[in-house]
């Protein structure tokens, strides 16, 4: 009789053990794909911005054709985004996108025939419109990075994680430029 009361229990320990594996390796596979699902969607608004710059800039550049340096700086910029592998590549191109968009609206600024051009507003108001689903769409991955990362260092699914090679992910990282204030002379 108590030989079966411990057999029993050590079954349902083992079942509770083989219940936590798969309820964790499954965490970690939800993990990795809502990191590549959220990861889509901020290439999907990138993409979105990067269809609509050359738009942008030919509408300034009929304005503004002295400012070559600015017009050449989000050239540069939009085609790093498209040579951009990694997360950390991607998050550079964007931080420099996002700075020569910067200076393309500081230009704009100079030109009030240029501001009050509608289409000129109606691509800047686009262009609003997605950065700030740009901004979610990273907000959303960051989050999502930190709930699998915790799950990778956390005791004690990080020794799962370490068997089953369940590694950090990166996060998007806004540099410094992102945040400076654009310089501009005339």
């Amino acid at each position: 009789m108590a030989l079966d009361i411990v057999l029993i229990v050590i079954i349902a320990l083992i079942l509770i053990f083989l219940g936590w594996l798969v309820i964790t390796y499954n965490g970690f596979i939800q993990g990795k794909n809502r990191i590549q699902e959220a990861w889509s969607q901020i290439e999907v608004q990138m993409k979105r911005r990067f269809d609509l710059v050359p738009n942008l800039v030919e509408t300034v550049k009929g304005y503004a054709r002295h400012e070559k340096g600015t017009f050449e700086m989000v050239t540069k910029a939009r085609s790093a985004m498209l040579e951009a592998k990694t997360v950390g590549e991607s998050a550079r191109a964007e931080n420099m996108l996002t700075g020569a968009l910067k200076s393309l609206f500081a230009v704009a600024e100079a030109y009030p025939d240029l501001k009050a051009n509608q289409n000129f507003l109606m691509l800047q108001e686009e262009l609003s419109g997605i950065e700030s689903k740009i901004a979610y769409a990273r907000q959303f991955y960051n989050g999502e990075v930190l709930k699998y990362n915790n799950l990778v260092e956390f005791f004690p699914s990080n020794i799962f994680a370490g068997m089953f090679r369940f590694e950090r992910k990166e996060f998007f990282d806004a540099e410094d430029i992102a945040s400076q204030p654009v310089k501009v002379s005339f």
